[in-house]
């Protein structure tokens, strides 16, 4: 094994469902961090992308506590996270990563509720009761709010593997970086795609631009990853490795990169191709990330 300056600790046996947590709320906190972008800082046609913002975030919020829960050993004592065992008091354990993240999980479900809620009421007939919540300052207040929990669980799935002992994430501090800008990157990706049809092609020009440069950055910081992670890098020198190369960084970063500056290399389904490639390469990076340091 590669020398690392990591007191291992056993196995957290992470498996499929984890990497499924990691993927689904990556997107969800990317898809409400735009969407509140938009309300606070765009235009007026930016609203229908706004709202496809929240209309995304929501069910991919709502499958993360359940492949947390189904994760559990005991799925039945999934309360006691945030509820004392006796006293049914709130609990807090600020020195737990696993608490912080609890709480943050629940705190941005609530602000995504509220925002997915508003859209819903500007949307449809019988949910016109809830307009309020997405429309004037009601409705900027809540995006400005709940965007900080949506920044915070956005990058918490990396900030959690680096608190973890283990070869790879405990070796490098950039994994919250990483992980922060692959969500941003396949929810912007996802939006663009979505949005062709429900948006302003404005609003998607402009999430596109962003998607770009969020990749190129995403790219400087998978280097920057590599480089920190030292002789331990070399865990990657498998078919891991080439996963990553060729399924993260050619297809997933790349070639969607290519496509953004030459639209028509991909034809009429380019933007759907291109999208198609970003959240792939988002899942796969995930995938790597977890299984190459599982089997070490």
């Amino acid at each position: 094994m590669p020398p690392s300056d990591t007191f291992f600790t056993l196995r957290p046996h992470w498996d499929w469902l984890i990497v499924l947590y990691f993927f689904f709320g990556g997107i969800s906190a990317g898809s409400y961090m735009f969407a509140a972008i938009l309300d606070l800082f765009g235009r007026p046609s930016d609203r229908p992308m706004a709202r496809l913002g929240y209309f995304v975030a929501f069910p991919t919020m709502l499958v993360c506590p359940l492949l947390l829960t189904v994760d559990l050993t005991h799925p039945e004592r999934f309360w006691h996270m945030i509820l004392q065992n006796h006293t049914m008091q709130p609990i807090f354990k600020p020195y737990s990563p696993m608490s912080v993240g609890a709480w943050g999980l629940l705190l941005f479900g609530f602000f995504v509720t509220l925002s997915f809620l508003g859209a819903l009421g500007e949307t449809r007939t019988g949910w016109r009761s809830f307009a309020g919540l997405g429309r004037g300052t009601l409705g900027k207040v809540i995006a400005a709010i709940g965007g900080i929990p949506a920044f915070f669980i956005a990058g918490y799935t990396g900030v959690l593997l680096s608190t973890t002992n283990r070869p790879l994430w405990a070796d490098t501090p950039m994994l919250g970086a990483l992980f922060l800008l692959s969500g941003a990157s396949t929810a912007a990706a996802l939006l663009a795609w979505l949005g062709h049809r429900r948006a302003l092609p404005a609003s998607v020009s402009w999430i596109r631009r962003v998607d770009t440069w969020i990749i190129l950055l995403e790219i400087v910081v998978l280097i920057v990853t590599v480089i920190t992670l030292g002789g331990v890098a070399r865990l990657w020198m498998s078919g891991w490795g080439l996963l990553l190369l060729v399924g993260v960084v050619l297809f997933g970063l790349l070639v969607p990169l290519f496509m953004h500056y030459r639209p028509a290399f991909g034809g009429p389904n380019g933007v759907a191709i291109a999208a198609a490639l970003v959240i792939l390469g988002g899942f796969l990076l995930r995938v790597v990330v977890i299984f190459s340091s599982e089997a070490a």
